[in-house]
């Protein structure tokens, strides 16, 4: 019976699959939903899955790049890969990518299984889906309506955590390195200290209390926001000082490395990019792939589409750089990018009502977590702050972080006409927008309809 019952619910998925490609919308996640609401328990009855070979990505931070770069690592040297690709990373968009790629009977096609999974919902996919390897970018502040306290999040990781499962850990980031203790496997990745690395002394910073004791971590330097060389105050708790995976000489202008005795080449040149790449090879290193099979994969790589991309308008240039609201190390990388530009430009900032369940909120602490006082000496002439609920916010967050008023205008409504009229107003090309996705894509058609 529970044969016929699974069999049902995979045909179904399969069915609402093909219809979801003919309308072109909603086929990542709503085919395994709804066979999951036929089966509970759907993604454990198909056959053929060796769990050695399952992967799970998780984590606040870098889940899909890292997940794309794996898959992309796997298939470009021969692996049969099922995969959530698209970021459908709940129970539904695990359990579509499974259906689509098993056969009609329920027998999956491919070798290895490498999932992005949410870290709150981790627990009830690797239920169901146990996962030998497992791999966890960061634990930060993010989407605090839905994930509360980071915290909370790190225990919905450790419930998921056993002595069988294979960590791979970051070294620089202590919520994650601390997990260390759970298990009897792990592969530490991490970054030495570089050009880009940073340090905060100012009022606005903030630490964490140590997943051991409780006192206070200190931070030697950070690579990326609270992500670095660390120590408790008071107990033995630190980074390591020789992880498995350790990226040296790096060199970010001409996306450059050195893993022990091997130099790779890369297209993406940010931190926290590398510390993608760090995971990657420490995770493909361990399935027995050469570092010349990783250059060759690393080598052909292109990052998913809608984090970094370029609108063009009349003669300016807007690079828009998409932030996940809530989260101050996506904004704190952002900020990071635009610095490391030294020619001059305006910067359009539209931090926005968060929209993710009713009731709507627009708390905005999330941009006093990052520094914003390197901003000012990067030769940024004009800051455009929009937005119908928070324009002032951030015009505040600005001010108090040392940016002058006279650079700072605001616009406190999300009018596309209202903000194309004030960007025209300066004589700059050289333009970034940070806002969220929703924001970007009409701004995009605006450009497109109005040029």
């Amino acid at each position: 019976m529970n044969r016929l019952k699974f069999l049902l619910a995979l045909w179904a998925g399969k069915a609402v699959s093909l219809f979801c490609k003919i309308v072109k919308n909603g086929g990542t996640n709503k085919p395994g939903a709804i066979a999951c609401k036929i089966q509970k328990d759907f993604i454990k009855q198909f056959e053929g899955i060796d769990y050695n070979k399952v992967i799970f990505i998780t984590g606040t931070n870098g889940k899909s790049t890292t997940n794309n770069m794996i898959v992309h690592t796997l298939r470009s040297n021969g692996k049969k890969v099922i995969s959530n690709l698209e970021g459908a990373n709940l129970m539904g968009g695990v359990a579509t990518a499974l259906l689509n790629d098993a056969s009609l009977s329920g027998k999956l096609n491919g070798e290895y299984l490498v999932m992005e999974v949410d870290e709150r919902y981790l627990q009830y996919i690797y239920a169901y889906l146990p996962a030998k390897h497992v791999c966890i970018t960061n634990i930060q502040k993010d989407q605090v309506q839905r994930n509360g306290e980071p915290d909370y999040i790190y225990q919905k990781i450790k419930a998921v955590v056993s002595g069988d499962t294979h960590l791979y850990l970051n070294n620089e980031e202590p919520r994650v390195k601390s997990l260390e203790k759970f298990v009897s496997e792990v592969t530490y990745y991490g970054l030495e200290r570089n050009s880009k690395s940073f340090e905060k002394n100012s009022f606005f910073d903030v630490s964490l209390p140590c997943p051991h004791c409780g006192n206070n971590i200190k931070f030697d330097y950070y690579n990326v926001d609270n992500v670095g060389h660390f120590a408790c105050t008071s107990c033995a708790f630190s980074s390591g000082d020789n992880p498995d995976v350790f990226l040296t000489n790096n060199d970010f202008e001409n996306g450059t490395f050195t893993v022990g005795e091997k130099k790779f080449t890369v297209n993406n040149r940010e931190p926290f990019f590398y510390y993608n790449y760090a995971l990657a090879i420490a995770l493909c290193r361990q399935f027995g792939f050469t570092d010349e099979q990783l250059q060759h994969a690393f080598s052909t790589f292109k990052n998913i589409s809608g984090r970094m991309e370029t609108l063009k308008y009349k003669t300016k240039e807007i690079k828009y750089i998409r932030i996940k609201q809530e989260n101050p190390e996506t904004l704190q990388t952002a900020f990071d990018y635009i610095i490391s530009d030294k020619r001059k430009k305006v910067m359009l900032l539209g931090l926005e009502e968060l929209k993710d369940f009713d009731p709507y909120y627009t708390n905005t602490f999330y941009a006093f977590d990052v520094d914003v006082s390197r901003l000012e000496a990067s030769d940024i002439e004009h800051y455009i702050c929009f937005s119908e609920a928070v324009a002032y916010d951030t015009a505040n967050r600005l001010l108090y972080g040392g940016i002058s008023r006279d650079k700072i205008t605001i616009l406190p409504n999300d009018d596309n006409d209202d903000i194309m009229d004030e960007l025209e107003k300066w004589d700059i090309d050289n333009v970034y927008l940070i806002t969220w996705l929703k924001k970007y894509n009409e701004l995009d058609k605006w450009i497109k309809e109005n040029e």
